[in-house]
């Protein structure tokens, strides 16, 4: 029997060896814990830098995708007041934007799920690191090195709030188109169709602006010009808060008071009828919209600096130097250089536009001999 317990006792030493073996692995490198956890804070890392990449290719696509939506869909925002369309040009307008709306709606979606799976891959990396952390400190290791920081999104943030706001205003925009018939009333049709055209073409921008797709100009030429709209806002007593070119949710309520004075949408987009409204209320009042209303003149400098015919400021100040411009932009247009926004300086801009957006016509083959 002792020779029986001696043997027992020798096989517990050899098991409890091997435990200790096999919980601290040899202990030189820091245990088979540790080495979990780096394998575990590297395959983090690989998938925070796929994501980044994912996202960036996502971001660039919807940029490139989107930005010739915008401006064909800001056409038609200037069509309606800008002319004098028929109730037909209402019902018809927009009618080219349908196919391309489906692939922009698609690519914002694809940016916010790259978005939140790049936001997934940061938290992820995050766990990690403190779990090698706590490895190394269960093994009494010295602690790991900092993994290399994460590079800034592409995208700072794309809240599904912003997209969510895009497919409502698109939403908005294809039932006014649809609710116009031939028995709307031409002056009805044409609030209706630019008030949805201006507030998709808004929701649009501020989905552009955050997904990082537009450039410091574009981006400054909006402040401009809301900074401007603000200002004839206060003027006419429905703005007092601060001027800071910001398109935000004071501005909205600002626009919509003063639309549900004058029995207009209640969109909170400065749409052209809205525009009108105003300018009529800062003359009445004897403001500064004497003559030419500031956010009138502000939206020439906007189109006459993208035209690179405007190297001023969008302030909705009419100056003399910007009587010059438009004289530039009439006769590079082949109208008579008056200084002034008149119907053959609007019908040559839009035959412009018209030629520019129109595809290259297919050269008929020549008649065999």
């Amino acid at each position: 029997m002792t020779a029986l317990v001696e043997v027992q006792r020798r096989v517990w030493i050899i098991v409890i060896a091997t435990m200790l073996a096999v919980a601290g692995c040899g202990g030189g490198d820091g245990g088979g814990q540790v080495r979990l956890a780096e394998k575990r804070l590297a395959d983090k890392q690989q998938a925070l830098t796929e994501a980044q990449a994912e996202l960036a290719g996502r971001v660039d696509a919807f940029c490139r995708t989107s930005a010739g939506y915008v401006t064909a869909l800001d056409r038609y925002g200037d069509l309606i007041n800008e002319t004098a369309p028929t109730v037909g040009d209402v019902k018809d307008a927009g009618a080219d934007l349908t196919e391309p709306r489906g692939d922009v709606i698609a690519g914002a979606e694809q940016v916010a799920a790259a978005r939140q799976e790049l936001a997934t891959a940061e938290k992820e990396l995050a766990e990690a690191t403190e779990a090698l952390a706590a490895a190394r400190a269960g093994a009494s290791l010295s602690p790991a090195p900092s993994p290399p920081s994460a590079s800034p999104s592409v995208a700072a943030t794309l809240p599904a709030a912003t997209v969510n706001r895009v497919k409502q205003a698109d939403a908005d925009f294809t039932a006014a188109q649809a609710g116009v018939t031939d028995q709307t009333p031409l002056r009805q049709a044409s609030e209706r169709f630019n008030a949805a055209a201006v507030a998709l073409e808004m929701s649009w921008l501020r989905l552009l602006a955050d997904a990082g797709c537009l450039s410091g100009e574009q981006e400054d030429a909006a402040r401009d010009y809301t900074e401007a709209v603000q200002k004839s806002l206060a003027e006419a007593g429905y703005y007092d808060d601060e001027v800071d070119g910001v398109y935000g949710p004071s501005t909205v309520a600002a626009v919509q008071a003063l639309q549900k004075a004058n029995d207009l949408p209640e969109t909170g987009a400065f749409d052209k009828a809205t525009a009108a409204e105003l300018e009529a209320e800062l003359r009445a009042k004897g403001g500064a919209a004497a003559g030419e209303a500031i956010a009138s003149t502000a939206a020439l400098q906007q189109t006459l600096k993208l035209a690179g015919y405007w190297t001023g400021p969008v302030d909705g100040t009419w100056t003399p130097e910007l009587t010059e411009a438009l004289k530039s932009f009439q006769e590079a247009l082949h109208v008579e250089p008056t200084g002034e926004v008149d119907a053959a300086t609007i019908a040559a801009f839009e035959h412009a536009m018209a030629q520019r957006s129109a595809p290259p016509a297919t050269p008929s083959p020549s008649p065999s001999r």
